[in-house]
């Protein structure tokens, strides 16, 4: 253990207010990213109809093209954050995407959209590991899980307003406008973020100094894959995201194209299931999870395995229901599970690794939950999707999502629970 080489005095974030306020607004900014990324979902049916796309088409728009630059950029973006001011960098990445988001409005066919969606992707990679670094610095260990579980509800904050305002925009002035309208605040925000959040100090709350650790990918990459809890962790992160990001991205598509709704009213009830329950969810995972661990550091693990055996059955019935309230009703659940694991894993991963990786450590656990999750999710639906397409005609994506997401969200159970095996001794041996 090191003596630390600062304290409490020079500390921008002793008082309780700051920090709530830093985790307040990092939150909002997370929720411009899914506002942003989720856009997409909600427009894509206006999308395909006015550029003549195909569901392979728009699953690679939404998932591979998004996500392989997203993890790519990622990777250089969060070695930059363990070295240097992480506020400017998340600050710098806000207004790329925000920017590139309003000018999906300007697009004239699916190869402009699919490189303005890069754009948003390589943007998008510099917000989530930097804020992730800061907010492990501001809060206690025992209090992370819990604050980045709140951090994560950003996650559902802009499905919810990404669906609210991108369904009723889209029905009155079409999905161009609804670009634009929803990407142009970003930039405010992040000329906001810039002049009133303060860099947090390196290791206070931990009561350590940061070392010169390396923080190259490979560097961090080979701490991390020691442990064979984060390896099933990584496993079950991803393979959880394959089911919600397939999910979050088609489940409009599916109540368009199955039970005939608006936009508009869609939009409305979407905002409420994923935003306003999952919300619930990933925040009263981390808050639960934080208090259960005091004893036992594998309910970190524990409460996912449970989120999930709860949500599965239910993945099941949105698919099966004839009624379209039926299943919108049946979709609360799993939404309320669907991110529980989110602030848990990231905790532990910073948990496992030093101070100075803790960036590139969220950078390679999101390389896997959005290379498999992102990437290969709404892909694969969409293959399927295209696939069954004759045997099925307009019903293909309802069996496309039956056939494909209960079978994954059971896989990725197995290795929640997997982890949990090897949890206590691998966090023991982890570096300063």
């Amino acid at each position: 253990m090191h003596k630390p080489a600062f304290s409490e005095k020079n500390n921008p974030y002793a008082a309780k207010q700051a920090r709530y306020y830093a985790l307040g607004l990092l939150t909002i900014v997370y929720s411009f990213n899914f506002i942003d990324r989720q856009l997409l979902a909600i427009l894509q049916e206006a999308i395909k109809e006015d550029l003549l796309l195909s569901d392979g088409q728009l699953g690679l728009l939404t998932g591979f093209a998004f996500a392989v630059f997203y993890v790519t950029a990622g990777i250089p973006i969060a070695r930059w954050a363990d070295g240097s001011n992480r506020r400017n960098i998340v600050a710098l990445a806000l207004a790329v995407w925000s920017g590139m988001t309003a000018l999906s409005g300007l697009v004239q066919n699916y190869w402009q959209l699919l490189l303005v969606r890069i754009g948003v992707g390589v943007g998008e990679a510099g917000g989530s590991p930097p804020s992730h670094s800061m907010i492990s610095d501001i809060f206690l260990p025992h209090q992370r899980a819990s604050a980045l579980g709140f951090y994560s509800m950003g996650v559902n904050f802009g499905i919810l307003f990404g669906f609210l305002f991108g369904g009723w925009l889209n029905e009155y002035f079409g999905w161009r406008v609804a670009f634009m309208v929803v990407g142009l605040p970003g930039v405010l925000l992040a000329v906001i973020l810039r002049f009133t959040l303060a860099e947090p100090i390196r290791g206070l709350t931990d009561n350590r100094v940061a070392s010169d650790s390396s923080t190259s990918f490979t560097g961090v990459l080979a701490v991390l894959w020691k442990s064979r809890a984060f390896r099933h962790l990584a496993a079950g992160v991803s393979l959880n995201a394959f089911v919600a990001y397939s999910a979050s991205n088609w489940n409009a598509s599916y109540m368009i194209r199955s039970h005939g709704m608006s936009t508009g009213e869609l939009g409305t009830w979407l905002a409420l299931i994923i935003g306003v329950g999952g919300a619930i969810g990933v925040f009263g995972g981390g808050l639960v999870s934080d208090r259960l661990a005091r004893k036992d550091k594998r309910w970190y693990v524990w409460v996912p395995v449970i989120a999930g055996v709860i949500a599965t059955p239910f993945v099941v019935l949105v698919y099966l229901a004839q009624d379209p309230y039926q299943a919108l009703l049946c979709m609360l659940v799993p939404s309320m599970m669907a991110n529980v694991y989110l602030g848990n894993a990231i905790a532990i991963t910073h948990a496992l690794v030093g101070i100075r990786m803790r960036a590139m450590a969220s950078a390679i656990l999101f390389l896997f939950l959005n290379i498999i999750g992102l990437g290969a999710g709404p892909w694969t639906v969409g293959i399927v999707s295209d696939y069954l397409g004759t045997q099925y005609g307009v019903e293909s994506l309802r069996y496309a999502m039956l056939f494909v997401l209960a079978p994954v969200g059971i896989w990725s159970i197995c290795h929640f629970y997997l982890a949990s095996l090897t949890l206590r001794d691998d966090l023991l041996r982890a570096p300063d």
